[in-house]
């Protein structure tokens, strides 16, 4: 607000003292699994058609690609996907020679993740478009077949398309940094170090169409000096003329020239050269750099760039003196799998490994999502067992803010009532931080290789269950009943009958049943925990959504004056936030003061306390919980005399 210094009315903004708290994301999963490529590092995906883009298709060994599928058609938005490869997976790659007269080096192209998916990656490298002497294009394409070279290249999809790529470090376009941001299959190293600069150079389109006559003018730029006009003796252009007089005279001209800029090199025009050589005529600056060039435009009168052949009207081609470190031309070369030969250095094939697939693989990748702080549904789909079941559980409980809650699946060789049963008694870990699905689903078949339907795992169709209800409901209604049907099964590994549900419920195995009006749905909401308070999945995953919505609702606190105007801001500001909830029927209760309470006062902040620099909120919450059991008690009346 401006100093009062008239009469008059001043206006300024002040604080409303609460601060509003957001509701967390609730339905963000996290899937760890086998596929064909992708990231190590955990990775958000959006949607079905950016999983396939970054990490393939269905693959016959796992079901990440089946469960995310699956994830995205019961109502997820988005996830994260952490892919685990074999230990002995390798990754696939090729080195091309440059354009050395002598070729020791070149330039190695590595496939971005582990396995034989990068043998079928096909490489197309040509000049780049703006500076064909300084730059080339890299074109990659997959072929349908490995085995095969195709002839017929522009019949497979071009996934990605890189032009005027550089070899120069220094340059914004170089094409390690290029490949590393912006593709999602290679990589490159370029391996130049004893590879020599060359002279910059013009090679002329074809042999000199002479008597150049009157036409003696062209313009030339050395080393990006900058265009000057090169004016030739008329002698250069009598009928008697030859190429190799026409050459004398263009070399001589051009070193009588001056430099333009202090930075470019006397020895560009002291030693520029011009000859013929096949015919045609080839000039080269004097200097071995990676700037050195030679570029030639037409001269406003008398032009004689079309009768040299020079300049890109002349069918003129440049080549700067980096340009021999670039990339032989080639039309197609296969990553991985190329025969060492012409223009092929090196090949190295991508493999898939062929070492065993344990528990180890899965559950030394839940560190990748550590530093997630948005998901909150982790599946590792596929892959049963009961020490991972109970590493994953363990993993959500321990993790600093206890904001993620696993959902387990027992084997898919499980189809009977005592085996699911077996599966939930040996786990070692029975949290509340995880819930147990049985059997597996039925589906047709997605790569349309079986005309029968496959079992697949639950996890993906129910994390898209969480989803969906959390989004329609609220993640306090329970994930379960007749409306929580799972979108795309056509029936079940097994249908048990409500006499073996029974026995399974109460342990906490979440049984997936099938009914006549409602198709195939989840019909338990119990986490493996034995602790009564926290047997219902929706109870646990409420409390995760207070917990982290909180968390990051208060940072504003830190550092702020620990009194009474601090306590009164954070019980405003949660408490609101708890009030918005309550409105919205999360909480049991028929008023506020049933539902929660927030204290955050000098009873739960002791002087103590303020001298250790600890501020206390007690936040406490009437949960809401699924009515499992609906009894009905029907009595018989005698009827009534009519009167």
């Amino acid at each position: 607000m401006a100093t009062p210094s008239y009469p008059g009315v001043y206006v300024a903004e002040t604080a409303g003292g609460v601060r509003p708290l957001d509701v967390a994301s609730t339905s963000t999963a996290a899937f760890v699994g086998l596929a064909e490529r992708g990231p190590d590092e955990a990775t958000l995906v959006t949607s079905w058609t950016q999983f396939q883009r970054n990490y393939g298709s269905f693959i016959g060994e796992g079901y990440l690609a089946h469960s995310v599928f699956q994830y995205f058609n019961n109502g997820g938005r988005q996830c994260y996907v952490v892919r685990v490869a074999r230990t002995d997976a390798a990754l696939a790659s090729v080195t091309v020679v440059n354009r050395a007269d002598t070729p020791t080096a070149g330039v190695t192209f590595t496939a971005r993740s582990k396995g034989a998916w990068g043998n079928s990656l096909l490489l197309q490298i040509q000049d780049g478009t703006l500076e064909p002497g300084r730059e080339f294009r890299l074109r990659i394409r997959r072929q349908r077949d490995p085995g095969t070279v195709p002839e017929a290249l522009d019949t497979l999809p071009l996934l990605e398309d890189f032009d005027n790529l550089s070899v120069d470090p220094a340059s914004p376009r170089f094409a390690a940094t290029v490949l590393a941001d912006g593709s999602a299959l290679l990589d490159a190293a370029l391996h130049q170090a004893d590879v020599a600069l060359d002279r910059g150079r013009q090679t002329a389109g074809g042999p000199p169409s002479l008597p150049l006559n009157y036409k003696l003018n062209f313009q030339i730029s050395l080393d990006d000096d900058g265009f000057q006009t090169v004016q030739l003796p008329a002698a250069a252009g009598a009928a008697a003329a030859t190429a190799d007089q026409v050459a004398a005279a263009i070399q001589t001209a051009v070193r009588a020239l001056t430099k333009k800029h202090q930075s470019t090199p006397d020895a560009a025009f002291s030693g520029f050269t011009c000859a013929v050589e096949a015919t045609r005529l080839v000039l080269r600056s004097g200097t071995t750099s990676a700037t050195s060039s030679v570029r030639i435009q037409p001269a406003a009168q008398n032009d004689a760039t079309m009768l040299l052949k020079l300049g890109s009207a002349g069918g003129g081609q440049s080549q700067d003196g980096i340009g021999v470190r670039r990339p032989a031309v080639a039309d197609a070369i296969q990553v991985g799998d190329a025969v060492t030969g012409g223009v092929v250095n090196a090949a190295t094939a991508g493999s898939d490994g062929t070492s065993a697939i344990t528990d180890a693989l899965f559950t030394d990748a839940f560190v990748r999502l550590d530093t997630v702080t948005d998901a909150s549904l982790l599946a590792v789909p596929g892959v049963s067992g009961a020490a991972l079941t109970s590493q994953g559980m363990s993993y959500c409980a321990n993790r600093p803010l206890q904001d993620m809650f696993f959902i387990g699946e027992t084997f898919s060789h499980d189809d009977a009532r005592e085996e699911a049963e077996n599966f939930r008694k040996s786990l070692t870990v029975a949290n509340s931080y995880g819930a147990l699905y049985f059997p597996w689903v039925k589906a047709i078949d997605p790569t349309g290789a079986s005309n029968t339907p496959v079992l697949l795992p639950p996890s993906g169709y129910v994390a898209g269950l969480y989803a969906r209800i959390d989004a329609s409901r609220g993640v306090w209604k329970a994930p379960a009943g007749t409306e929580a049907s799972l979108n795309g099964t056509v029936g079940l590994a097994v249908e048990l009958s409500d006499v073996e549900h029974g026995t399974l419920n109460p342990i906490g195995v979440n049984v997936i049943r099938r009914f006549p009006n409602a198709g195939v749905v989840a019909f338990g909401a119990r986490t493996v925990s034995a602790d009564p308070a926290w047997r219902y999945v929706p109870v646990r995953r409420t409390a995760i959504m207070l917990r982290t919505s909180i968390y990051q609702g208060i940072q504003w606190a830190v550092f702020e004056p620990n009194d009474e105007p601090l306590w009164s801001q954070l019980r405003l500001s949660i408490g609101a936030f708890m009030m918005t909830l309550f409105r919205r029927q999360a909480f049991q209760g028929a008023t506020p003061s049933e539902a929660f309470f927030v204290k955050c006062d000098g009873e739960t902040t002791t002087q103590a306390d303020i001298d250790a620099g600890i501020v206390n909120v007690l936040v406490g919450f009437a949960p809401l919980k699924p009515a499992e059991f609906v009894v009905v008690r029907i009595s018989q009346q005698a009827g009534l005399a009519a009167g």
